[in-house]
């Protein structure tokens, strides 16, 4: 994809600013929380006022980079900001599910240079965030691991109907953990892929790592419900009699 000269501008004027904030940050001469308060703010202030620059239904590439920027700009300046700012966690955390929102939205051949740019920003900002003890990238590090968004091998014999062994659909599923795959599940429903969705659904309820996490459950036997699969439901109707029975006995 080739970048407009616009695009690049907007860019460079995006680290700067957040370059900047960063400066101010270390400089600052407000109480380390005051001042990582302030910087929380503002960033948040400068993301929107960038991000409203690029429509994602028309052009989600151009949003992409600007996360990937945004996130690594704050993991660099996460050593100077205050532990006991709540702030600095939750934004964390919004940025990263955010940022894996978009990731699921994009075609499914992001273009090289871009998809480099974020693995090598993701595994960057993943590697200064834990030296403070945070997790809140695991989730884009994972993705960042692929070649793509949906192009792991596992993943798409799972969502093509063609199961691999346990052992790797377990590892598959350890590696993803189930607020990503909660995400995948819900990207599938909502453009209409709800067989894919009931597929990986069925696939996270039956993993025991998994037990109590992410009523995947639930998800499967809604997806049967919208494919309207009556023997599939009336066989998930019949194993929950089965073990409701046996509840009742034991």
């Amino acid at each position: 994809m080739a970048w407009t000269v616009q695009h690049w501008g907007a860019i460079e004027e995006l680290r700067e600013r957040f370059q900047g904030l960063t400066t101010a940050l270390k400089e600052s001469s407000q109480s380390p929380l005051e001042a990582s308060l302030h910087f929380c703010q503002e960033f948040c202030q400068v993301l929107v006022e960038h991000a409203g620059r690029w429509k994602t239904d028309e052009d989600p590439l151009p949003l992409l980079e600007v996360y990937t920027v945004a996130i690594l700009s704050f993991a660099k300046a996460a050593s100077c900001l205050s532990s006991e700012c709540e702030n600095v966690p939750l934004l964390l955390e919004k940025l990263a599910l955010s940022c894996a929102e978009l990731l699921l939205l994009l075609p499914h051949h992001v273009p090289g240079a871009l998809w480099e740019e974020f693995q090598s920003s993701m595994k960057l900002a993943h590697s200064l965030l834990q030296e403070s003890g945070s997790t809140q990238l695991c989730l884009l590090a994972v993705l960042a691991q692929q070649d793509g968004v949906w192009s792991n091998t596992t993943l798409s014999s799972i969502l093509s109907n063609q199961i691999p062994q346990t052992e790797q659909v377990h590892e598959y599923l350890e590696l993803e953990g189930p607020t990503l795959l909660n995400m995948r599940i819900k990207h599938l429903i909502k453009v209409e892929s709800v067989d894919k969705a009931a597929v990986l659904a069925k696939m996270c309820s039956e993993y025991p790592g998994y037990e109590g996490k992410g009523n995947f459950k639930q998800t499967y036997l809604l997806c049967i419900c919208m494919t309207k699969n009556q023997e599939q439901l009336m066989e998930e109707v019949k194993k929950l009699h089965t073990a409701t029975q046996l509840l009742v006995h034991t």
